[in-house]
C-alpha cells in the first residue's frame, strides 16, 4: 500500500508542479517579489499537505525561535527533494542558490527565474563562489534570506561530504549571520527511489552564528559539525 501511495504522490508532484508553473509564469511577472514568494509558499504548502495525506509523511520544526528578525544565510542539510519544498515554509522571504541546469527546464526553470535565485555553474569553481558572495550580499541587503545547500548535492542518509565555503564566505565578508538547519528527511524520502515512508520528519534550527571577525572555513567547520551531530541526535531519539 505504501508503494501505491508513493506512486500517487509522485504523479501528483509532476502534475501539480507543471500546472502551477504555467500559472506562475503567467501571473508572477506582474507581481512584486513578496507576492511571488507567497505564491511559491502556497505551492509548497499544497505539495507537503498532499504528501502527508497520501503517504502519511509529515514534519515538525524545532527551534523556530532561533530564526533572527534580520535576513541571514541559512545552510541546510541536503539529503532529499523534501527540503527544497520545506525551506519555503520554514524560513522567511528568501532566494535560493541552485545549479544553473535547473533553469533549462521549461516552465519550471522560468518560474525559478522569477524567484530572484542565484543559478551557479558548479564546475566554475571560484567564479561560482564569487557569484554567490556578490549576488547573495545584494539579496541580503534588500531583506531577503539566502538558502544554500553547502554539500552541493543530495547525500544518502548517514553520509556527508566537505561543505562548500560560499555560504560562510558570504556571511563573513558581509557581516551577516549563518543559521544551520538539520533534518532527517533522507530517512523517509531517500534521494533515489520511489518509496516514501510514513512518519514525521524533524527539522532542527540551530542558533544563529555571528560571523564577525571569523574565518569562513572556521565557521564552515562549526556548521558542519553542528548539522551532522544534530542529525545523529534526531535519529537516535527515533531508534
Amino acid at each position: 500500500m505504501q508503494w501505491l501511495a508513493s506512486l500517487l504522490f509522485t504523479v501528483f508532484l509532476f502534475v501539480w508542479t507543471g500546472s502551477y508553473a504555467v500559472f506562475y509564469c503567467i501571473v508572477c511577472p506582474f507581481l512584486p517579489f513578496p507576492a511571488r514568494f507567497a505564491l511559491a509558499r502556497f505551492y509548497s504548502r499544497v505539495m507537503l499537505g498532499f504528501l502527508r495525506l497520501s503517504c502519511g509523511l509529515g514534519y515538525r520544526v524545532v527551534g523556530q525561535e532561533n530564526l533572527p528578525a534580520e535576513p541571514c544565510v541559512a545552510l541546510w542539510k541536503h539529503s532529499s527533494a523534501w527540503e527544497t519544498f520545506a525551506m519555503m515554509l520554514v524560513c522567511p522571504l528568501q532566494a535560493w542558490v541552485f545549479k544553473r541546469e535547473l533553469m533549462w527546464i521549461p516552465l519550471f526553470g522560468w518560474s525559478l527565474a522569477l524567484m530572484r535565485g542565484i543559478p551557479i555553474n558548479r564546475a566554475a569553481g571560484h567564479s561560482a563562489v564569487n557569484q554567490v558572495v556578490d549576488q547573495g550580499a545584494e539579496r541580503l541587503r534588500s531583506g531577503v534570506w539566502v538558502m544554500i545547500f553547502p554539500e552541493g548535492t543530495r547525500m544518502p542518509e548517514g553520509e556527508t561530504r566537505k561543505y562548500g565555503v560560499s555560504g560562510t564566505l558570504l556571511a563573513c565578508r558581509g557581516g551577516f549571520k549563518v543559521v544551520p538547519i538539520a533534518h532527517d528527511s533522507g530517512h523517509f524520502w531517500p534521494r533515489r527511489g520511489l518509496l516514501k515512508q510514513r512518519g514525521t520528519i524533524t527539522v532542527v534550527i540551530g542558533k544563529a552564528i555571528d560571523c564577525t571577525g571569523r574565518a569562513p572555513r572556521e565557521v564552515n567547520a562549526e556548521v558542519q559539525e553542528w548539522i551532522e551531530t544534530a542529525i545523529r541526535k534526531i535519529r537516535s531519539t527515533k531508534a
